[in-house]
């Protein structure tokens, strides 16, 4: 074992091995073999042929199989290679979005769309569940069962915020050919213990992730970028305008434009991704890059 060869070599912050219980996993993996699909059965090696349900037929050349479970349920989740011959596209839309709380998104034309706060609206519902499964005696029969009721409260919410994100991703892709998110610590945000929850309700991350890879699916471009002082810089004339973040309405003294707060943030995302995609292109393509981003600005 790891932990008595590092005994035996002296080395420091040895460690004791933990106790691997069998509540401890909820998955394990087939690599590469020991599995195979016929029909609508699944046959896997020293367990025998189970019945499933596939949701869509199975593209491109299967790697791994995982099987994973989630309260009552029971899944199967392939590793695929696919090769991807999409050609990129020629940008001729782009948009920048900020995310939020109290908007999910803003695009830099101006347009927000609102979070469903899918956990904040079940909220009270979950904390009754919860109270109840506190009160029953552990592993007893009765726990068990207020168990399965908590994860599956937790299991909708998980999934109408993956569906949501799904929707809205494909939306964004669908169209806009250039598509600019701020690349957000997410880890650091959520240790301010006011805003973690919610912040965790908007799962900002996943619908990055999301767009990211159908992108790629299209052949269309998602940029990140630093959200370093997005909100306090005026898009129009790049001065600095300090605000806190209970001022939602940026009202700069210099060139006087007044705009949402988030949708000023948008402009200057799209800004800054565009203006390193031209410097990555090369000089070359200035030209052209300014000319399709020309009826973006909506803002000024």
């Amino acid at each position: 074992m790891l932990f008595f060869r590092r005994c035996k070599n002296g080395e420091a912050k040895v460690g004791y091995p933990r106790f691997k219980g069998k509540k401890r996993y909820n998955s394990f993996t087939y690599p590469q073999s020991g599995f195979s699909i016929y029909g609508k059965k699944l046959k896997l090696s020293k367990i025998g042929k189970i019945r499933i349900v596939q949701h869509r037929e199975i593209e491109g050349k299967i790697k791994n199989c995982t099987i994973r479970k989630d309260g009552k349920q029971w899944y199967v989740i392939f590793s695929v290679v696919i090769e991807n011959n999409v050609e990129p596209v020629e940008p001729v839309t782009f948009v920048g979005i900020d995310v939020g709380l109290n908007s999910l998104v803003t695009l830099s034309d101006g347009t927000q769309i609102d979070s469903p706060k899918y956990y904040r609206n079940t909220e009270a519902e979950l904390k009754k569940q919860q109270r109840n499964l506190s009160k029953k005696r552990k592993f007893s029969n009765n726990w068990k069962k207020q168990c399965d009721k908590v994860n599956r409260s937790h299991r909708k919410i998980r999934n109408q915020k993956h569906d949501f994100n799904h929707k809205l991703s494909r939306e964004l892709i669908n169209t806009y050919d250039f598509i600019a998110f701020e690349d957000l610590n997410v880890k650091n945000m959520v240790k301010n213990s006011r805003l973690s929850k919610s912040i965790h309700d908007a799962s900002w991350s996943n619908l990055i992730q999301i767009t990211k890879y159908k992108a790629g699916e299209a052949g269309k471009f998602v940029e990140l970028v630093k959200p370093y002082n997005t909100s306090q810089l005026c898009s129009k004339c790049g001065q600095k305008v300090e605000k806190t973040l209970a001022v939602r309405v940026h009202n700069c003294p210099y060139c006087g434009l007044v705009l949402d707060r988030d949708h000023n943030g948008a402009i200057n995302i799209l800004n800054r991704a565009v203006g390193t995609t031209v410097q990555a292109c090369g000089i070359e393509s200035l030209d052209s890059m300014m000319k399709q981003e020309a009826t973006l600005f909506i803002g000024w």
